[in-house]
């Protein structure tokens, strides 16, 4: 969202805060009084239904604001950030971080970044519609990948934290079809797995199969998830 300077600049608004692997960073339902700014690290972003379901709504990596619905709208968070790895930001009190963005003209950047997410949004309501299994996995990690390692090219890229069952959340899948998946992957040689590490060995292959109709098996699948 924001150039290299202002992204410098705004991490020096606030104090820079650790969390450890599977903490909740942002809790659903408190009151926006403070944003994040990511500078290292993988978190997700779910939301807790009333009946106890969870669904996932976004991974974000370095270079993510959290929090900020919250924090312009004057409510209360919803929905809940957890750290998949240890995760280092800056807390950014809320009307500092106002100021902020008005003294620096970024409203239309935060006006360009809520767009950016609906239609994220938007594009993996049509993956769980139409693509199959292998392909929607294969994009979900190719989506890890970029915010772990963006730009990475051909590397090896190691993605850790991940738990079978997220992947699930993130693919609208069970966990068994996960594993089906993941598998078939295994097979050509794009990934290696272990727990909850996948190691991504061959991107063109991986981008192969984000791309093309696999003729993968049918998989139950969950709903899918509301718009927000």
């Amino acid at each position: 969202m924001l150039s290299g300077e202002a992204w410098h600049e705004l991490r020096g608004q606030g104090a820079i805060r650790t969390f450890r692997e599977r903490s909740v960073m942002l809790r659903q339902g408190s009151p926006g009084t403070h944003l994040l700014a990511l500078t290292d690290g993988l978190a997700k972003v779910v939301c807790r239904e009333p009946g106890g379901a969870v669904t996932w709504l976004a991974f974000r990596g370095p270079g993510d604001l959290l929090g900020e619905v919250s924090v312009f709208h004057g409510t209360t968070r919803t929905a809940e950030v957890v750290a998949l790895t240890p995760c280092t930001a800056v807390v950014l009190e809320a009307e500092r971080f106002r100021r902020f963005v008005e003294q620096h003209g970024l409203v239309m950047d935060l006006m360009r970044q809520a767009l950016s997410r609906l239609r994220e949004s938007d594009a993996h309501r049509t993956e769980l519609l139409t693509l199959p299994l292998v392909a929607r996995l294969a994009r979900t990690l190719l989506r890890l990948v970029e915010l772990t390692a963006p730009g990475c090219g051909s590397e090896v890229v190691r993605l850790t934290g991940l738990s079978q069952e997220e992947i699930a959340q993130a693919t609208g899948v069970t966990r068994n079809a996960v594993i089906a998946g993941l598998q078939r992957l295994r097979e050509s040689g794009a990934v290696e797995t272990a727990r909850r590490v996948i190691v991504v060995k061959d991107m063109k292959a991986l981008r192969h199969w984000a791309t093309a109709d696999p003729g993968t098996m049918p998989v139950p699948a969950f709903p899918t998830p509301p718009a927000r």
